[in-house]
């Protein structure tokens, strides 16, 4: 093990025995009491030295036997502690590329603040690159969102939409201005490839699972991202589109902008959380005249330009990609049987809880839908010596 006190934190010493590690209340944790020498061991704490070597350097400044075992324990009890050289050959092929790890160092910091125990960052960092993931839909979302999770590290991002890229298409975390007139698949395709941290995989380090609902041989799909360049598509999904994943158990993830009004979720596990269907049918019991008006909706002539404001577009699918990341990572995000809305010219995000409706064929009606629980505590831990 090569401790290193997590980066990503900023420390300062709030008195003279006591440092709190971390700014924000969700973060920060107070270590004291803390002597001068194990300030000095600290520094010390910065993943070059393996446990040996720091042992040597205690005795050096004559701490007694077994502090810095104690510390690191400490530390690590704390969620304080990473381990530069944990990890599985995943990790390790991570660490062989350095021009793929510095682009995606940042986003490592952030993971191992997720995720505490010493190289759980970068093994799930490093888990990233054997994900597919499917985008349906690049407008100024989908685009986005597609582009967000290659950079990263997602290692096979694929974007399906038909037609060609049109100038209001072009976004900055999305299709460039030269992108306009080509084709979307094709452009989708470039811009994935320009903005990953790294080579893709190869098709042996796939994760295993054989062939998915993608049916060409790599490795099944974790999650559909179903970002229409027509919002109503995400507002109103049509269940009929969503039969083959409740199906195959594939995950899929709404979001869009219709009408000035951004949406994120739900995040649909299917025959665990409600779907589209459960949607229409809870939508159509508190108001009869809905689905009368979903079809006209869906019959009648759309606007020839949808009202996609590119800062709400942005930040959309900024969330939506987050989310996405999130449940890739192993955790479920608020948008799981949730959906949540932002509108102009305010923009306070608000969820809507959808609930798994028993006449649904999903399978879903009946079942707990899984939330990760929040456990309420103080702002900081304060460990005493």
């Amino acid at each position: 093990m090569h401790p290193m006190v997590k980066p990503a934190l900023q420390r300062a010493w709030r008195d003279r025995q006591a440092v709190q590690f971390g700014v924000t209340p969700a973060q920060a944790v107070v270590l004291g009491p803390v002597d001068p020498a194990t300030g000095c061991l600290l520094g010390l704490l910065d993943g070059t030295r393996g446990m040996e070597l720091l042992r040597k350097e205690a005795q050096a400044m004559r701490l007694p036997d077994g502090q810095v075992d104690k510390l690191v324990a400490r530390l690590a009890k704390a969620g304080l502690i990473d381990d530069a050289t944990a990890g599985g050959p995943a990790v390790e092929a991570l660490r062989n590329r350095p021009g793929t790890l510095d682009r995606l160092r940042p986003d490592l910091a952030s993971l191992s603040l997720v995720h505490p125990e010493p190289g759980a960052g970068a093994a799930r960092l490093a888990a990233r690159r054997a994900i597919r993931v499917q985008v349906r839909g690049a407008g100024r979302v989908g685009a986005t969102v597609a582009a967000l999770l290659s950079a990263s590290g997602v290692g096979r991002v694929e974007v399906l939409d038909g037609g060609s890229v049109l100038p209001g298409d072009v976004a900055p975390g999305g299709f460039p201005p030269e992108a306009v007139g080509e084709r979307r698949d094709a452009a989708a395709r470039q811009l994935v490839r320009r903005v990953a941290p790294g080579p893709p995989p190869r098709a042996s380090a796939a994760a295993p699972g054989g062939s998915g609902p993608g049916g060409d041989g790599g490795p099944g799909l974790s999650l559909i991202v179903v970002a229409p360049r027509d919002g109503l598509d995400a507002y109103v999904p049509d269940p009929a589109l969503s039969a083959e994943w409740i199906t195959s158990g594939t995950p899929h993830l709404y979001t869009g902008v219709i009408e000035g009004t951004g949406v994120v979720g739900p995040l649909v596990l299917p025959g665990g959380t409600a779907c589209s269907g459960c949607l229409a049918l809870g939508r159509a019991e508190r108001d009869p005249g809905w689905p009368r008006m979903v079809a006209q909706w869906r019959s009648g002539r759309r606007g020839a330009v949808p009202a996609c404001d590119l800062g709400l577009a942005t930040a959309a699918a900024g969330l939506a990609a987050a989310h996405a990341l999130a449940f890739l990572d192993g955790e479920l995000p608020a948008s799981t049987g949730s959906r949540w809305e932002a509108s102009l010219p305010l923009l306070d995000w608000r969820p809507a809880r959808i609930t798994p409706h028993p006449d649904c064929g999903c399978g879903a009606g009946g079942h707990t839908e899984g939330v990760r629980a929040s456990e309420a505590g103080s702002a900081h831990d304060t460990m005493a010596g």
